[in-house]
């Protein structure tokens, strides 16, 4: 057959397939009339029902097969043709006592968009079963196989998912003036994701090349659906569902794209690119849904943003996972221990809670998860950069993103495997890769005085400028807490009930009783493992240092899950709840600096009414407002100097004190420079000045902001107004 066709006919063949059922489905969406719909879906059908013919005959190349091909092909089209006959003879809507008119439900009810989606995606696969035959491609898989490996051999084989992907993009084009701009760019996304599915082809560069373009197109799209919604805090119901829908694909397709370059099973990837196609086409049959009025915003939707959370997360794990594989073989392939799923149910659950964790672990310790995650969420802060305008903070948050580089992927990385090429990686090096310079391994005089100078400057630091230095600026955390979209879910530190028992500067019950646990720990874990060095003990946890286990589980499993908990605990929140030990040590070298947040003019935060410093604050400091009014200053070991607040303060008048500010005190010169805009005037406005935090372009006033901040000495929780 493909002698005979050859694969140029074949692949016009599949182009031309593509391309009618673009356009057929555009002729389903903009149906007027019941029978119009009814048309075209039977025009789909017919189309999947010729393929039926043919693979009949390839799978039995005979007179015989090709009579019972067109047997079974007619017999068929008989069937689909019942829904049209029904159609015809129905009364239109018009036609009927009490009908208001004939049109179709705008857009198409869910039943019809669900009988379009499963017609498209029946006829997709029989047509790349058939191509499949006719080009000889995973002939034994689809000719003789299970019903499950013929499936997956179909699927994700070149003539489904290369056509799949032409069709994909043919419809959002044809459909291009039905949605809305942000559903188009995405659906284009899409489809070059399909186009680039790894399972594709075979060969020596193929594989690689389509990882790491998929691998590109995603972390774009994720950047883009993020800076989406924080421009558009209110969105329809039907782009919340498929947007969430789409997301919770993509997470089931990287987990599919890993086990498929790690186990060589292709099995759930090709379940994710079924289950993609159905959301697409669902999504596509009703283009009006998406132009809908918007009903609700997202920031009042913990349990959504929380899923959308996961859903980013799980991708972004899977995909560091792929890429340290695809990139590193050497380093990665067997480094992940999966324990064997047998045994008693207790052995089985265990083992995969156990897989779960040190996969988890591993892939987000690589090299390749963290420029992946610099890049995502370093776009978002590089789109806040452009919002600031306090100097200083802009002169920051530059900074964070050059330490976010420096540290967590050059040096421990890059500069370390051009320094050391035939040493084992850095993570594995006592000190190096351990956090807090903690591990049952000796260590050199020469280490240890590394380690002992480096708590010496990072302690005078703290006392100098603040805890910024390590909260703000050096720590990988903040470039992932500051970015425009997860800086704008502070909101969630006063509106969920978790997040508003660590409001304040107070500091509350449970806030002891978070750090008194972490730092036992800390102390605990570092006396064993130096137990264990000395062979006084051998205790270790599955096999690891119990020091190391500690930082594992802190910031490369609690770290994460809190991150994608933000909706529930809120944001920032290894500062406002107190369980990062570093943050903890920085925060008694705060206690005793010269840091704290001052006011230029105390009258002017005393006429004050918009309190834009507190809703701006990322930590949750909602005391503060009573500070500035009752002292003109705000000193708290919790501030960990964001900034957030100065930027928010729509007079001007806040800045950040640090030693440089008691340098000039002590020279006699003045601290800051004079406030440059008005003064409050009666009912919160101003003379003149900056626009508020909550007015500025592209954002919207939070509803959840329009509470009640506790003053200085009120230790009662916000609520909502």
């Amino acid at each position: 057959m493909t002698s005979a066709v050859g694969t140029d006919g074949l692949a016009f063949a599949a182009l031309a397939m593509a391309a009618a059922t673009a356009y057929l489905v555009r002729y389903a969406v903009d149906a007027a009339r019941r029978l119009r719909f009814w048309v075209a879906v039977f025009l789909l059908a017919m189309m999947g029902e010729m393929w039926v013919a043919a693979i009949v005959y390839l799978l039995t190349p005979t007179v015989h097969g090709l009579v019972a091909g067109l047997a079974v092909s007619g017999s068929l089209m008989v069937v689909t043709a019942v829904p049209l006959l029904f159609a015809l003879l129905r009364p239109a809507p018009a036609e009927r006592p009490g009908a208001a008119s004939s049109d179709l439900a705008t857009p198409l009810r869910s039943g019809h968009a669900g009988v379009l989606a499963a017609v498209v995606l029946a006829n997709e696969f029989l047509m790349g079963w058939g191509l499949c035959l006719a080009s000889g491609t995973a002939l034994a898989a689809v000719s003789s196989g299970t019903a499950a490996s013929l499936a997956v051999a179909v699927v994700n084989s070149p003539w489904f998912l290369f056509t799949m992907a032409a069709e994909m993009l043919l419809t959002a084009l044809l459909l291009y003036d039905r949605l809305p701009r942000s559903v188009s760019a995405i659906l284009l996304a899409q489809a070059a994701i399909m186009a680039f599915s790894p399972p594709a082809l075979g060969g020596a560069v193929w594989p690689g090349l389509a990882i790491y373009v998929s691998s590109a197109v995603m972390i774009g799209l994720f950047v883009f659906v993020f800076e989406d919604l924080y421009r558009h805090r209110v969105t329809t119901a039907a782009f919340a569902t498929y947007l969430l829908e789409l997301l919770g694909v993509y997470a089931l397709m990287m987990l599919g794209l890993f086990v498929w370059i790690y186990f060589a099973s292709g099995g759930l990837f090709a379940l994710s690119i079924v289950a993609e196609m159905a959301v697409v086409y669902f999504a596509l049959a009703r283009p009006r849904a998406f132009s809908g009025p918007a009903e609700r915003r997202w920031l009042d939707r913990p349990h959504w943003t929380f899923a959308l959370l996961s859903f980013v997360f799980v991708a972004e794990v899977a995909m560091g996972a792929v890429l340290s594989v695809q990139l590193d073989p050497s380093d990665y392939v067997g480094g992940f221990p999966f324990l064997a799923l047998a045994g008693s149910p207790a052995t089985i659950a265990l083992n995969t809670m156990s897989n779960g964790f040190w996969f988890v672990a591993t892939a987000v310790a690589s090299t390749w998860f963290l420029i992946m995650m610099g890049l995502e969420m370093g776009s978002l802060v590089v789109f806040k950069l452009r919002e600031t305008r306090d100097l200083e903070n802009r002169i920051r948050l530059v900074l964070m993103m050059g330490c976010y580089a420096a540290f967590a992927t050059f040096y421990p990385s890059i500069y370390f495997g051009m320094l050391a090429p035939n040493q084992p990686p850095p993570t594995s090096v006592p000190v190096l890769g351990w956090s807090m310079g903690i591990g049952s391994a000796p260590l050199a005089v020469g280490v240890f005085g590394t380690l002992l100078l480096t708590y010496v400057i990072t302690g005078a630091l703290v006392v100098l400028f603040g805890r910024r230095v390590v909260c703000s600026v050096f720590c990988t955390a903040p470039l992932m807490y500051q970015g425009t979209t997860i800086d704008a879910m502070k909101s969630f530190n006063r509106s969920e009930p978790i997040g508003r028992k660590y409001l304040s500067s107070r500091l509350s019950g449970v806030y002891l009783a978070t750090t008194g646990v972490v730092m036992t720990a800390l102390v605990g874990t570092s006396v064993l493992s130096y137990l264990d060095t000395v062979g006084v003990t051998s205790v270790y946890i599955q096999g690891t240092d119990p020091s190391v286990f500690l930082f594992i589980a802190s910031f490369s499993i609690l770290w994460y899950a809190l991150l994608v908990g933000i909706p529930y605990v809120g944001n920032y929140n290894c500062v406002t709840m107190g369980w990062c030990y570093t943050g903890t040590i920085a925060q008694a070298f705060q206690k005793i600096g010269f840091f704290k947040l001052k006011v230029r003019d105390r009258q002017v935060c005393k006429d004050c009414t918009t309190l834009d410093c507190a809703k701006g604050c990322p930590v949750g400091l909602t005391d503060m407002p009573g500070h500035f009014r009752q002292k003109g200053e705000f000193r708290s070991t919790k501030c960990c100097g964001v900034g957030d607040c100065v930027e928010a303060c729509p007079y001007d008048n806040l800045y950040v004190s640090d030693v440089r500010h008691w340098v000039r005190r002590r020279l006699g010169l003045p601290e800051t420079r004079a406030r440059r805009t008005g003064t409050p005037m009666p009912g919160g406005s101003r003379a003149f000045g900056r626009a508020s935090a909550a007015g500025r372009v592209g954002t919207v006033p939070l509803a959840s902001e329009a509470i009640r901040l506790p003053m200085a000495g009120d230790a009662r929780s916000p609520r909502s107004a």
